[in-house]
């Protein structure tokens, strides 16, 4: 394996765009990504101009073995977009967003985040579901599955995928679609960065906004349980406009909130509803006039301003774990609330989600991504700046996703695997669709070139 920096000069040669070797400037915020426990020190990061940059990229990572990693918003918790002395391609110039509201398609760059994206169709009162973060990249969140505030209305981000333009390992450049290498666009939707080096993706559109009725209902910790079955309850008779929150977290030390509740940890429900917002008042009425909230901001807001709220701040460490539960129990709810009182920090949030409407309509196998059956997710979190504090946090993650253990249904997303994870888990993100995943990763990237990732090998990579 190539790890002398100076071998990268033939690299460099071929690049329209910037290769940046350690000690250049711009290296290090290069390498960086969402959660900084990662710290890896690429040999040199290709930060492509264009197509024919990842094809130069590609050619020159299989011909000279050299580890490859694949950078787009750089926003998964494994910190899989860098690797330790290899070469990062580095997708974040291509972010060019085209869209044609006519036939409401919209034609998306590899390295491009969901808030550029949502800005761009928004002009046009359209949007596609993604990320809930306006800094998650799109590229990631689709090709592991993407859901996001519009997907029990439109289904997941990898649901709305038209077609894609793909680097293989052979250093080609061929389109996916339903028509054109069915193969490898079944094993886009879901497959995670298995296949090659996404360029560009072609997604549908939908009606939606500018305004939306969204916000939050804030409620004494004390009270998590409850809270819990009004979600329960609500979420089992929703329409598929409506995408519901419940969960535990610290609300920040801001003038927005009322002072009962700043810098506390509290219950709350995060509401939103894809449709008008007088349609959106009324049907969220029932759940508004339970438990005397202390805060209420649900309203009518553009959907481009929400998105945007959910941005989660910079680079912080970070742990992570999610599962699935058929339903939120009483037991399911007891656990989250013991489970957020012994949070280790603010940082640290419990959230249960349901897994309904479009999400669940297509079969099982029509795409990779296989999670199709009616539960709800919870997902486990940890953000803190300390290093000292790491191992408390990974605790405490730990233990709360082994008390939702016995509860759980065993399924797994590929989006929040850690690098870390168990081939178990591995196995589980794909369920019944990883065999057929390793026959396609076979035939388009058979030496496993596209390895830094939650890896499905190649068979006979291993032997090779």
């Amino acid at each position: 394996m190539v790890t002398d920096p100076d071998h990268f000069d033939a690299l460099a040669d071929e690049l329209r765009g910037d290769l940046r070797r350690p000690g250049d400037a711009g290296y290090d915020e290069a390498r960086q990504v969402w959660n900084a426990r990662i710290d890896r020190h690429p040999a040199a990061i290709a930060r492509c101009a264009g197509t024919a940059d990842v094809m130069a990229a590609v050619d020159f990572a299989r011909e000279r073995d050299v580890r490859l990693a694949v950078k787009g918003g750089g926003h998964h918790v494994s910190g899989a977009a860098v690797c330790e002395d290899g070469l990062v391609i580095d997708l974040g110039d291509l972010d060019g967003i085209r869209v044609d509201p006519d036939a409401r398609r919209v034609r998306v760059g590899g390295g491009a985040t969901w808030g550029q994206v949502d800005h761009e169709t928004q002009a046009f009162g359209l949007a596609t579901p993604g990320g809930q973060d306006p800094d998650i990249g799109v590229g990631g969140l689709t090709l592991g599955g993407g859901v996001g505030w519009l997907s029990p209305k439109y289904g997941l981000a990898c649901d709305n995928l038209v077609s894609a333009d793909v680097v293989t390992a052979d250093g080609d450049l061929v389109q996916a679609s339903a028509d054109e290498h069915p193969d490898l666009f079944w094993a886009l939707r879901g497959g995670g960065g298995n296949l090659g080096v996404v360029t560009s993706f072609e997604f549908a559109l939908h009606p939606v906004g500018p305004e939306i009725f969204a916000g939050s209902l804030v409620y004494p910790f004390e009270r998590t349980v409850e809270v819990g079955r009004f979600y329960r309850e609500f979420a089992a008779e929703a329409p598929r406009e409506v995408r519901l929150l419940f969960g535990s977290m610290v609300l920040p030390d801001s003038d927005y909130y009322p002072a009962a509740v700043r810098d506390t940890r509290v219950a709350m429900l995060i509401a939103f509803y894809a449709g008008p917002p007088t349609e959106g008042e009324a049907v969220l009425a029932p759940l508004r006039e339970r438990g005397d909230p202390l805060m209420d901001s649900l309203q009518a807001r553009t959907y481009a301003g929400y998105q945007r709220a959910g941005h989660a701040g910079g680079a912080m460490r970070t742990d992570l774990r999610s599962q699935y539960v058929e339903a939120p129990t009483d037991a399911v709810l007891e656990t989250v609330a013991d489970s957020a009182a012994d949070a280790p920090s603010a940082g640290a949030t419990v959230f249960v989600s349901p897994w309904l409407g479009a999400e669940t309509d297509p079969a099982p196998d029509a795409t990779a991504y296989p999670h199709r059956d009616p539960a709800h997710h919870v997902l486990v979190e940890a953000r803190w700046t300390d290093p000292a504090r790491d191992d408390e946090h990974v605790a405490w993650v730990r233990e709360c996703q082994e008390a939702l253990r016995p509860h759980a249904t065993g399924a797994v997303e590929a989006n929040f695997l850690a690098d870390v994870d168990s081939e178990e888990r591995l196995r589980a993100a794909y369920g019944d669709n990883y065999d057929r995943l390793v026959d396609v990763k076979t035939d388009w990237d058979p030496t496993n070139l596209f390895k830094q990732n939650q890896n499905v090998e190649s068979r006979g990579s291993a032997d090779r």
